[in-house]
This record gives structure tokens, C-alpha cells and sequence, in this order.
């Protein structure tokens, strides 16, 4: 049955990755626009970043494919987002994302240290 569940926590873990990442991938311009308005560096590099980073890593955790690698990086995807985008202690939306990204993390981490179980590619 932990097999199980481990599977139905990828399967949950990856679906705001690959969603975002999809809907990040779908609006180029204004997803530029908004890490402009973040001061990011480079706009357009933190895009295609950003894309790649969601996309692939949502799914190599959701099929389970070197799965503690991916949830290595998307813990430290998490860590990043929330302190850039989304630490801002007077807004209160903003800090439930913020709180959300940091709980996120301790997902991955527990990937990373676990393992993705049974069902996964990595078992193969």
C-alpha cells in the first residue's frame, strides 16, 4: 500500500509543475514580463529556465524517472520562488504561497531521501 500512496504523492507533487510550467510555456510575454517586474537579471533567461525546470522535472517526478535528482532541484525551485516571489510579509496572499512553497520543499526533500517507491522508472 506505500507503493501506492508514494505514487499518488508524485502524482500530486508534480501537477502544479507541469501546469505551470505548461501555462508558462503558453504565455511567453507576460510570463517575461512578470520576472521583469521581479528584477530578475534576465527576463527571457528566467523564462526558458523556468519552463524547463517545471515541465521536465514535474514529470520526471511524477513517472518517477531519477527521481531524487528532480527532487533535489525542484526543493531548491521551491526554496527560490518563495524567497523571490513571494516573501512579502504584508501581503497576505503572497505569504500562504510563500508557506506553501516552503511545505512544498519538505515534499521534495522527502522524495530526495525515500525514493520514489515501487512505481516509478527508477525501479526498472
Amino acid at each position: 500500500m506505500s507503493h501506492l500512496i508514494a505514487l499518488l504523492g508524485r502524482i500530486l507533487m508534480s501537477a502544479i509543475f507541469i501546469q505551470g510550467g505548461i501555462n508558462k510555456a503558453l504565455a511567453p510575454a507576460s510570463t517575461i514580463a512578470m520576472m521583469g517586474h521581479l528584477a530578475l537579471p534576465v527576463p527571457a533567461g528566467a523564462y526558458i529556465v523556468a519552463v524547463l525546470v517545471e515541465i521536465l522535472g514535474g514529470i520526471a517526478v511524477l513517472v518517477g524517472w531519477r527521481a531524487r535528482w528532480a527532487a533535489v532541484v525542484l526543493f531548491v525551485w521551491c526554496i527560490a520562488t518563495a524567497l523571490i516571489a513571494h516573501y512579502h510579509p504584508g501581503d497576505r496572499g503572497q505569504m500562504i504561497n510563500f508557506m506553501k512553497n516552503i511545505a512544498m520543499a519538505g515534499g521534495f526533500l522527502q522524495l530526495a531521501a525515500w525514493g520514489a517507491g515501487r512505481f516509478s522508472l527508477d525501479r526498472r
